[in-house]
């Protein structure tokens, strides 16, 4: 299905929802891959430091990278991604929880 008016590019949604049972090795382990980056601002490190101490969610971020969810994907390359954490309900056993349930868009995936 290679026509000119089909584009190369495709939005790939995902949705995961973790459960920490260790914040506090999450923590350790954003600040860790902080120190790690050599070339960071001394402002933009203390500003990081911050969200990842603060916030369990705002370390997840930090460390969850959407590169390496598809650098091992031949064919392909990341143009563009954003993500971003929060803490939620979750009630596995709700219907609002439902991985099945279509979300209204009619493209096939």
């Amino acid at each position: 299905m290679s026509t000119p008016e089909t584009s190369r590019f495709v939005r790939l949604r995902v949705e995961v929802v973790l459960e920490v049972d260790d914040a506090d090795a999450v923590t350790k382990s954003a600040l860790r891959r902080i120190a790690d980056e050599a070339e960071m601002p001394a402002s933009e490190r203390a500003h990081a430091e911050s969200a990842v101490t603060e916030d369990t969610a705002e370390a997840l971020a930090y460390l969850v990278d959407p590169f390496d969810l598809v650098s091992q994907v031949p064919g392909v390359e990341l143009q563009q991604a954003s993500w971003s954490c929060e803490r939620i309900d979750y009630d596995p056993d709700s219907p609002d929880w439902d991985l099945d349930e279509d979300d209204g868009d009619d493209s096939d995936g």
